[in-house]
């Protein structure tokens, strides 16, 4: 058995599945670069399609019938860090995806296999092919197997604080920490109302209010976080 060979069974064992369909397993992991015109090769480009939604619907399910208690807005902010193309080629390298993947001998050189755009395509292509191959059902076996140690990063962070929750997405995408300002304090000393205003590099700022700054932070830091996961 070739060293490819090797990395795909490999795979399979990890995602604990098995596929009938040996010629979609190889068009999932096969990247775009293989192949020229004078020779057609099936790339996963198409099942990456397919895939996303199928990431999707499972990411969706998964955490409405977890956290039933959670706003919209929650849900929504967990789902896109869920399906974000580094999640999916973190949960990529965790399969041992990088290995079994197929790409032109420059694509590889260039370093194609540890790159988070192809591997998170990838990824979901594979997804894709188990749910073509097995059927929904399979398909969210695969995910729980696969995003497992994602989801438990999820459900520790449930009832995080808004600002530490805001922190640690800027920080994971490499942008400064966030910035707080008081707009404006209205109202009588018994129940003043301020605005505060948070943030972001490369992001609109938000703003909410409330009796105290901290409550304003905290509800400005909540806009912020779910209006980029819904962007």
């Amino acid at each position: 058995m070739d060293r490819r060979a090797e990395a795909i069974a490999a795979l399979e064992q990890r995602l604990d599945y098995a596929f009938e369909n040996r010629e979609l397993l190889e068009e999932a992991l096969t990247h775009a670069s293989v192949g020229n015109g004078a020779r057609k090769v099936a790339h996963n480009e198409r099942l990456e399609f397919l895939g996303d939604r199928v990431l999707g619907l499972l990411a969706a399910e998964s955490l409405a019938a977890g956290h039933p208690d959670w706003r919209e807005g929650d849900l929504t902010r967990r789902h896109a860090g869920l399906v974000a193309g580094k999640t999916c080629a973190e949960v990529a390298r965790r399969v041992g995806l990088p290995e079994a993947l197929r790409l032109a001998g420059g694509a590889s050189k260039q370093g194609g296999r540890d790159n988070d755009r192809i591997l998170g395509d990838a990824m979901e292509a594979l997804m894709a092919a188990v749910y073509l191959d097995g059927g929904l059902e399979a398909a969210r076996t695969t995910f729980a197997e696969a995003w497992a140690e994602v989801l438990a990063r999820v459900d520790a962070e449930q009832g995080k604080e808004p600002k530490t929750a805001l922190q640690e997405w800027a920080m994971a995408d490499g942008r400064p920490l966030p910035a707080y300002r008081v707009v404006s304090r209205t109202g009588p000393d018994h129940a003043p109302v301020f605005v505060v205003e948070v943030s972001v590099e490369g992001c609109a700022p938000a703003q909410a209010s409330a009796a105290s700054v901290r409550e304003a932070e905290k509800l400005a830091a909540q806009v912020l976080l779910e209006r980029e996961a819904a962007a």
